[in-house]
């Protein structure tokens, strides 16, 4: 009986020694998600605090390779190639680094995707460096933290902010090549995508004729699509046809008034008010 009783406190005290307690990570991580090109870009990071603490020359120390964050290694995959610094880089997951000094810092995009600390980096292993300058902010972020901005089809930057300081350096990524043949293999079906194929020539200056010959088309099968007829107005505006162009602005507001749809009565005030000059 008292082996028993022996055994039965060893048992309860090996369930004591081994629970665990979950408390918040000092450094949470965060991933994003952003659309970029005909693809998307993931950035997942650690995001450490500020804290009362010297960061940059200290914590962080100058001219010396850092994660880029707390804990776990920094990184970025690429749904689609995109360039940075006029190098291509091929869809695929990479680390970031950066080398923190005074007035700009180093960005590294390496093919390794583990280093969490400077002895684990290796040089050859980099992709492309590009360098940054330092920016001081007027608002201090207390937390660490990255965000893709100034967002644009074949462009974008990517923002790192932390204390009082912040830089940027931007992505970008060709698809011309490939909407371009994506339109032509479109055009060939029974139901050829005209509104799309002819907005995507309208806003990367390709041949307007051949986005009002599209134009037509896509108005002439939605009559009362009050967005195509916008489009169709800036297209002919473009081309100089300023009357056509002010009957279509015309008739896409009155379709959007019936449709209840403010923000096209707005556009088409807008366009209409630009034709007057």
């Amino acid at each position: 009986m008292k082996k028993l009783f022996i055994s039965a406190i060893s048992i309860g005290f090996f369930f004591i020694t081994n629970a665990q307690i979950k408390t918040p990570a000092p450094s949470p991580t965060q991933t994003i998600k952003q659309d970029f090109g005909l693809a998307s870009i993931e950035l997942s990071y650690s995001r450490p605090g500020v804290k009362g603490r010297k960061i940059f020359g200290d914590l962080v120390p100058y001219d010396k390779v850092w994660r880029t964050g707390a804990n776990s290694a920094t990184t970025l995959t690429f749904g689609d190639e995109v360039s940075i610094g006029g190098t291509k880089i091929p869809a695929g997951k990479y680390g970031l680094l950066t080398i923190p000094g005074k007035k700009n810092w180093t960005v590294i995009i390496s093919k390794q995707t583990d280093v969490t600390s400077p002895a684990a980096y290796k040089q050859e292993m980099d992709v492309v460096r590009v360098t940054a300058d330092v920016i001081k902010m007027k608002d201090k972020a207390e937390t660490f933290t990255m965000q893709f901005a100034n967002i644009k089809p074949v462009s974008c930057e990517l923002h790192l902010m932390w204390d009082k300081y912040a830089i940027s350096f931007p992505i970008n990524t060709d698809i011309d090549a490939k909407v371009m043949a994506s339109i032509k293999d479109a055009m060939k079906t029974d139901k050829p995508p005209y509104y799309q194929a002819a907005v995507y020539y309208l806003e990367n200056n390709k041949d307007l004729n051949q986005a009002l010959e599209w134009f037509n088309k896509a108005a002439e099968a939605e009559p009362n699509a009050y967005w195509i007829q916008h489009q169709w107005a800036n297209c002919l505006a473009k081309l100089g046809k300023i009357p056509e162009a002010r009957a279509a602005a015309t008739r896409s507001k009155e379709l959007a008034i019936t449709a209840k749809n403010d923000d096209y009565v707005k556009l088409n005030d807008k366009l209409l008010a630009e034709l007057k000059k």
